[in-house]
């Protein structure tokens, strides 16, 4: 990463962690003429959106789809970059074809594929499973997308939303509130409205995106089906790093100033305004910085409990961390027909989520998921083989949750490898070059307990539990993460970050 040094320890706003929010906000107000300062402990940018380098090859370690395309697209359009589905443009889209394959336990299902266009999924899931399935699916997307046309403009483009809102909401709009539907759970809805058992596991799965349990969370979030099967879901030319790349480059254009290998230690008040952050230099020397506000790109439970013990009352009770994930990489002997994305269901789904979100415990038979990177995003691999991005659920460390979990994701990885062992979809001699567990995670990302999005959706008031970008009661300090709201996800923390800029310029 190339990043200017900071030239004196003061600036308009300081930007705490260049995770996407922290360098969407960046961008936004270094639009808006604000001198912006980003301090990030690693030596790159992008957070969670990371990258491992092994024999030459660069390969993702985080996120491997992209949808919403369009948010990034509205930050980056800022400093007169540009992502799209053309080679010239700044971040290249790619469309896989297919982009998912989901395989099952039962041998009498057979797998599905499904596509970035609608029309076509639908074509594969009749084809696979039957008329009735696809006819059952294309009135389901219909109702996702009318849970999403009814809550965007209020729950994810604005402000946190409360639960007068909702109930405004209900007076104000009563068709939209019914098509929200917050009463129902994931589960049930798509019960009563699915037939297929290999076609509800497909959209139950829906629910791990923000890493919560579809046998509670309100059928809200049934919309991530729209989201992703009508909008498409995406790969990035090079890999999801380019994404972060993009970003820091745009606020660098912009004026931003990035100051990596810089950890701050904690916020530095001026009674109950924010007015600067304390940082520890790589060389171990310590300083103060100053500003107008400070934007925490970070764990809201790292600032809670490290960088401003105090705000906690002025921020809503913490929610249960969503789900973990326990991680690797396979140097994996190439193969001509791979398909970017594919999932492996375990036989037993709902025992797999009591495993997770009751038991807490890593899943006895997990679902795998695996991204080719070849295939999903134009990397390119070694001579004879490519890199496979492997991933297993997992509950986080501890937190709200209650008790810690003992198994952090080294037997759960080995019993995926195990699994795709079986399937056929590697061999016995490819490598693992990387790997990281819940464990490694939490010391990754202080204070997330290694949840991969924040809180998770597990009732009906978990958005309204949700920390808002702009702290009441605390001036001069703002949020941008996927603990904060609208949540975890690429797409979201940059709508998190554009956000908290949004509050920080309301706000002066």
């Amino acid at each position: 990463m190339s990043a200017k040094t900071a030239g004196a320890d003061d600036a308009d706003v300081i930007v705490v962690g260049a995770g996407m929010g922290g360098l969407a906000a960046a961008v936004c107000l270094a639009e808006a003429g604000k001198r912006v300062v980003i301090v990030e402990r690693a030596a790159d940018v992008g957070g969670k959106v990371g990258t491992h380098t092994h024999d030459g090859v660069t390969f993702d370690t985080g996120p491997s789809l992209l949808t919403l395309p369009d948010v990034l697209a509205g930050v980056l359009g800022r400093a007169g970059l540009t992502i799209a589905e053309r080679d010239d443009a700044d971040v290249v889209l790619v469309r896989p074809r297919p982009a998912f394959r989901y395989r099952f336990a039962d041998p009498s299902w057979p797998s599905v594929d499904v596509h970035t266009e609608p029309e076509r999924t639908l074509a594969s899931v009749a084809d696979a499973l039957g008329a009735d399935a696809g006819r059952e699916l294309g009135a389901f997307l219909r109702y996702a997308q009318g849970i999403w046309d009814a809550s965007k403009d209020d729950f994810v483009f604005a402000r946190a939303p409360t639960a007068i809102d909702l109930l405004r909401l209900g007076l104000t709009r009563p068709v939209d509130m019914l098509k929200v539907d917050p009463f129902s759970s994931m589960r049930r809805a798509i019960d009563a409205r699915i037939s297929h058992p290999a076609l509800r596991l497909l959209l139950l799965r829906y629910a791990t995106y923000n890493g919560s349990d579809p046998t509670t969370a309100p059928a809200t979030l049934n919309c991530i089906a729209h989201v992703e099967l009508t909008l498409g879901g995406f790969g990035v030319k090079g890999g999801m790093g380019q994404l972060a790349r993009a970003l820091a480059r745009a606020a660098q254009k912009l004026g931003a100033t990035i100051v990596p290998h810089t950890d701050v230690t904690g916020l530095v008040r001026d009674g109950d305004r924010v007015t600067g952050a304390r940082v520890k230099n790589h060389d171990g020397s310590e300083r103060v910085l100053r500003a107008g506000a400070v934007v925490v790109n970070a764990d809201v439970a790292d600032l809670r409990a490290r960088l401003m013990p105090g705000v906690a009352r002025a921020l809503p009770t913490p929610g249960t961390p969503s789900l973990s994930g326990a991680t690797m990489v396979l140097r994996a002997r190439r193969r001509t027909d791979r398909v970017a994305h594919e999932v492996l269901f375990s036989a037993d789904y709902h025992d797999e989520c009591a495993d997770l979100f009751r038991r807490r415990r890593g899943p006895q038979e997990p679902t795998v998921y695996v991204c080719a990177q070849e295939p999903a995003h134009g990397v390119t691999g070694w001579a004879e083989h490519e890199p496979l991005f492997v991933m297993a659920n997992l509950p986080a460390i501890g937190g709200a949750a209650g008790t810690s979990v003992t198994d952090d994701g080294h037997e759960v990885l080995d019993r995926a490898r195990g699994r795709l062992l079986e399937r056929g979809l590697i061999d016995d001699d490819d490598e693992v070059v990387w790997r990281r567990t819940s464990a490694d995670l939490a010391r990754q990302f202080p204070g997330s307990h290694g949840s991969l999005y924040g809180a998770a959706s597990n009732d009906r008031a978990s958005a309204f539990r949700r920390p808002p970008n702009a702290v009441d009661g605390v001036p001069g300090l703002f949020l941008a993460s996927g603990s904060a709201h609208p949540g975890g996800g690429v797409p979201l923390c940059v709508q998190s970050g554009v956000l908290a800029a949004d509050a920080v310029l309301a706000a002066r």
